[in-house]
């Protein structure tokens, strides 16, 4: 399969459109990544790009997805790879795995992978096909599913997502998406195709009724369209009526966190405080800005009242999906469920910059130090290695310190209780030498112009309350 030649026609409506509505968006030189599945929207919009590009000075790139689901998966790689090389674009091809998320379902699944997969790519931009019809779509989705204001809010025309990796960064923004063809109707797509004679692959699971969105687009939309032809731009405008309203949610629950959510905790006094729809509003604002999933109504009602009002001293936990929400000292923190763990855990040290420690789904670094750390000379003594806590281990932190308990340095630090069992400690020999975070034994702290090491602990959720731990 393949396309024609390209016409660089300005005079295109639709190029037209596309170009004075992101033209404003992308300054000259940006590299844009366009996602291309090689179904039709995706082509057009590849074409599109193609044909504004130079005159916009814009570099061009494209990734496609492989999931693996369809047995034309390999097909339609390659059907990518040869539209993109006649028109010398470069491509990537991702292969993922979805059968470790496939309990997700495959819709939710594939979007995750997929989202991971453009967020590992360096560029500006990433330029998705949404359109018109994906945005009525997706709201009645949303709406069917009983979402907020945020879950039915408008796919915006360029949106930002804080906490993408290898991207450039534009202020708090690590990964923007842009979506050139959202005040596009699926039948202009169609069109400009026809126009163009644009060849593109149909995946066989869009004739499949049983997705929600396939049932939508399939068997309600053409029968909305008779009674609503304009439903498109209704529910766009909807749509933006919920953006706004999220907004200035986001507004209240900003001057509600101030002084209240500090690292990855949030204050659970200030939610005690407030009345349960702003509370609620604040603990969803706290959920989201650490990119965790937003819980059932009924969860997040449960949630809000276990936090409140629990004893003092329970171990508030409430799980959902696999995610945690605890409770500690007066504050929540959110988290991924950890799951088991090895204990009889040992990993040896023999000098490496960096370890993985499973236990807490995290990666210990190792940094040359002078004067401070951990003293490199006296470590020579004996094996180092990393062990997990047993009880009764005993330190002492300074050198004209008592000696103290594991378990009391531990609670001063206010390190929380579920982290407590999965801490790396540093062994020389038999000898304990530090808790990352916590403390270096006197005996083995580094003196002046010694040569030393740090142990920066960095878990994937941050051990005391968001922050990198080093000693």
């Amino acid at each position: 399969m393949t396309t024609s030649g390209l016409l660089v026609d300005f005079q295109n409506p639709l190029a037209d459109r596309v170009a004075a509505q992101i033209a404003p968006l992308l300054p000259a030189h940006s590299s844009v990544l366009i996602g291309l599945s090689g179904g039709v929207d995706s082509v057009v919009l590849l074409h599109l790009l193609h044909q504004l590009a130079a005159r916009f000075s814009w570099q061009l790139s494209a990734l496609h997805v492989h999931h693996g689901i369809s047995p034309n998966a390999d097909a339609w790689a390659e059907f990518c790879a040869d539209l993109c090389a006649r028109h010398h674009i470069s491509l990537h091809v991702e292969h993922v795995d979805i059968a470790p998320l496939r309990a997700q379902g495959i819709e939710a699944a594939a979007r995750k992978l997929r989202h991971a997969a453009f967020a590992r790519q360096p560029c500006d931009f990433v330029a998705l096909a949404h359109h018109a019809d994906d945005q009525a779509e997706t709201l009645l989705l949303q709406l069917l599913r009983g979402a907020g204001v945020r879950g039915a809010s408008a796919m915006p025309m360029l949106a930002g997502r804080a906490g993408s990796p290898n991207l450039p960064r534009r202020g708090s923004c690590a990964l923007w998406v842009l979506r050139p063809l959202l005040h596009c109707s699926r039948q202009e797509i169609l069109d400009y195709a026809a126009a163009h004679d644009l060849h593109w692959i149909e995946d066989e699971s869009n004739a499949d009724d049983n997705y929600p969105r396939n049932f939508l687009r399939h068997r309600v939309l053409p029968l909305l369209s008779e009674k609503f032809p304009a439903y498109r731009d209704t529910l766009a405008r909807s749509a933006q009526h919920f953006a706004e309203a999220s907004s200035l949610l986001d507004e209240l629950a900003q001057q509600d966190a101030a002084q209240t959510i500090e690292g990855k905790t949030l204050a659970v006094a200030a939610l005690q405080a407030l009345s349960p729809p702003r509370a609620k509003n604040l603990l969803r604002y706290f959920l989201h800005g650490l990119s965790a999933p937003m819980p059932q109504a009924v969860q997040l009602d449960d949630m809000l009242q276990q936090l409140c009002n629990a004893r003092e001293d329970a171990a508030v936990c409430i799980a959902y999906g696999d995610w945690q929400v605890r409770r500690y000292q007066g504050k929540a923190y959110v988290l991924r469920a950890l799951g088991e763990f090895d204990q009889s855990l040992v990993l040896p040290w023999h000098g490496e910059s960096e370890l993985d420690w499973p236990a807490l789904h995290a990666r210990l670094h190792f940094k040359h130090t002078k004067s401070s750390g951990i003293s490199l000379a006296k470590l020579q003594r004996a094996p180092v290695t990393l062990r997990l806590r047993h009880g009764g281990e005993t330190l002492r932190p300074y050198p004209n310190a008592a000696t103290r308990t594991l378990k009391n340095l531990l609670q001063e630090h206010h390190v929380p209780p579920w982290q407590r069992d999965r801490l790396p400690l540093l062994y020389c020999g038999d000898e304990l030498v530090c808790v990352p975070g916590v403390a270096i034994a006197a005996e083995y702290q580094a003196v002046a112009d010694e040569a030393g090491i740090a142990v920066v602990f960095c878990p994937e959720q941050d051990v005391l309350g968001g922050k990198n731990n080093s000693t």
